[in-house]
C-alpha cells in the first residue's frame, strides 16, 4: 500500500477561512433558514479542521478540506453574498463605513478634488458596492477566491508588508472577515498586521488618524464563552485603536476604529472562560506580547 504524497504539513493561514465558488447558477437564490444551515455548517467544518491540524492528524485535515470543497452550499453562500441578499453578510456593509466616515469625504472634496482616501478591502465581492461608487475614495479589493476583474486574489496575511506610503492604506475594511480566520491567535495577528498596513499622511486633512472598520457577526462578542465587548475593546486599545462609532442589529455589530500607534501597549491575551454557559459559542481572539 502505497502512501499519498502530501506537499505541506502547514495549514495556510487563510485560504480556509471563506468559502468559495466555482459555480454560479445552481444556487441563485436561497432563503434565509438555508443561508443560515451553510454558514452554521461551515463554522462546524472548520473547528473541526482547525482540531485535526492541532492534532496533526493531516489525513483527517485532507479529508475535511474535500468536504469544505464539495460542500455546494458555501457556494450559494458566496454567490449570495456578492448580490448582497445574504443576511449574514448584511447586505453592503460599506454603506455604514460611508455614513461614518463622510464628514471626512466632504472634507476632502472641498479643500483638494483630486486626493483621495485609500481604502483596502479585505475580503472584497463585488466591484460595486457604495466604497466603489465614491468619487473621493480609491479603493484596493483583494479576496481569496476572486470572483470579478478588479478584485485581486490574495491573502491578506500574505501579502507583501509595504516600503512606503504607496503601498500603504487610509483605511481597511474588515467586513465579516476576522470571524472566518479559523484560529483565535490568526485573528489577533490579523488586527495586528493591519496597523502595518495603515497610514495618517492625508495632507488635506492634517490631524487625521487612519480607519479600521470591523464587522462581526453579533454573537461572536454577545454569546461567546471566550469573547464579549470589553475584551474586545481591551485588544484593540492594546494595539493602538480608539473606536469611534458602533452600531448593532440581531445579526451584526458594526464597528469604526482610528488607528493611534503611539497609543499600542505590549500585553498578552489568553483564551479564557469569560462567560460560562452551554448555549455559548468560542469565538475568541488572543494576542501574544
Amino acid at each position: 500500500m502505497t502512501t499519498k504524497k502530501r506537499r505541506s504539513k502547514r495549514p495556510a493561514l487563510l485560504s480556509h477561512s471563506r468559502p468559495t465558488v466555482t459555480a454560479q447558477t445552481k444556487f441563485a437564490s436561497l432563503s434565509s433558514k438555508a443561508t443560515r444551515n451553510i454558514i452554521r455548517s461551515h463554522h462546524q467544518l472548520l473547528k473541526a479542521r482547525e482540531r485535526a491540524v492541532a492534532a496533526q492528524d493531516f489525513s483527517l485535515v485532507e479529508s475535511l478540506d474535500r468536504k469544505i470543497a464539495a460542500n455546494g452550499g458555501l457556494e450559494s453562500y458566496q454567490l449570495a453574498s456578492k448580490t448582497g441578499q445574504s443576511l449574514e453578510r448584511g447586505g453592503d456593509s460599506s454603506v455604514v463605513f460611508l455614513e461614518w466616515i463622510q464628514p471626512l469625504l466632504k472634507r476632502l472634496e472641498k479643500e483638494n478634488s483630486q486626493q483621495k482616501l485609500k481604502l483596502l478591502e479585505v475580503g472584497a465581492l463585488s466591484t460595486k458596492n457604495a466604497c466603489s461608487k465614491h468619487p473621493s475614495i480609491d479603493v484596493t479589493r483583494i479576496d481569496l477566491n476572486s470572483q470579478e476583474p478588479g478584485i485581486l486574489q490574495q491573502d491578506f496575511m500574505e501579502r507583501p508588508l509595504p516600503n512606503t506610503d504607496e503601498d500603504r492604506f487610509h483605511a481597511i475594511s474588515l467586513s465579516l472577515v476576522l470571524n472566518f480566520v479559523p484560529t483565535a491567535n490568526g485573528r489577533g495577528e490579523m488586527l495586528r498586521r493591519c496597523c502595518l498596513f495603515l497610514m495618517s499622511t492625508l495632507p488635506a486633512a492634517p490631524d487625521f488618524a487612519p480607519y479600521l472598520f470591523l464587522v462581526l457577526p453579533a454573537a461572536c462578542v454577545s454569546n461567546s464563552r471566550y469573547f464579549n465587548a470589553e475584551r474586545l475593546l481591551e485588544i484593540m486599545a492594546c494595539l493602538g485603536y480608539k473606536r469611534l462609532e458602533e452600531k448593532t442589529t440581531n445579526k451584526l455589530i458594526y464597528q469604526l476604529w482610528e488607528y493611534h500607534p503611539n497609543s499600542s501597549k505590549m500585553l498578552t491575551f489568553r483564551k479564557e472562560e469569560l462567560n460560562p454557559g452551554k448555549t455559548r459559542n468560542n469565538f475568541t481572539i488572543t494576542l501574544n506580547s
